[in-house]
């Protein structure tokens, strides 16, 4: 494994944004883990953040696009981490721009805040993780409203490689197939997995026996066939 990703997957941890235990996800799934980007709270974890998602997107994607685009709620602070970072590590100036849950009618006015979108902008999606690929039915219909704008991929923390809402393959692959755009994340579940079993990280085993059963468990039903 990529010194880099382990290294995600441990601050991951330290911030407590990944959590194993029992959750009730977004999709109504019942999972033995849980990814919160929400917890990532200091000046300090969101700047080593956005550094890892703008290193992300530059090998995945390189930089020829325009807006950054995070969607509401928890994609707002992902988006401006990132394109914070993006210019300090690169030198390129990205537009960031997301959602209002509510449009707004007076004022600055509209469904988005931020940037807006013009015609002929390339669009890179940012979001913490994408489970069914549920969120995207939301987001995508938002940006082709806004005009004549290619997308150019999706980047997620975390491959959570459970199958998505159509068949068999995953959430990002299904993403690929459905809207045309490529899908991919800075780590996949499969190398927390490899990373974290029945290995002590600061005098914790994040994902023992018991752990691993459940995961085994819970792929055996949702898990991506390919």
């Amino acid at each position: 494994m990529e010194a880099y990703k382990k290294e995600f997957i441990e601050f991951m941890l330290d911030s407590d944004v990944l959590k194993f235990g029992e959750f009730t996800l977004k999709s109504g799934r019942r999972s033995p883990f849980y990814m919160n980007a929400g917890a990532y709270v200091t000046g300090t974890q969101l700047c080593r953040l956005g550094r890892y998602y703008a290193e992300a997107i530059h090998d995945q994607y390189g930089l020829d696009f325009d807006i950054l685009f995070g969607p509401a709620y928890k994609g707002i602070p992902l988006g401006v981490a990132t394109v914070m970072a993006i210019s300090e590590l690169y030198g390129k100036d990205v537009r960031y721009t997301s959602n209002r849950k509510e449009i707004k009618d007076h004022g600055d006015a509209g469904i988005l805040l931020g940037s807006p979108i013009r015609d002929g902008d390339r669009v890179v999606i940012i979001e913490d993780v994408t489970t069914s690929g549920k969120s995207i039915e939301e987001t995508y219909p938002i940006l082709k409203a806004q005009g004549d704008v290619e997308i150019v991929g999706l980047i997620v923390s975390l491959n959570r490689m459970e199958k998505g809402q159509q068949g068999e393959g995953s959430a990002l692959d299904e993403i690929r197939e459905l809207y045309g755009f490529p899908a991919a994340a800075i780590v996949t579940m499969e190398e927390v997995t490899a990373c974290l079993y029945n290995k002590p990280y600061k005098g914790r085993v994040y994902i023992d026996d018991n752990i691993k059963e459940a995961l085994d468990a819970y792929y055996t039903v949702y898990g991506a066939k390919n």
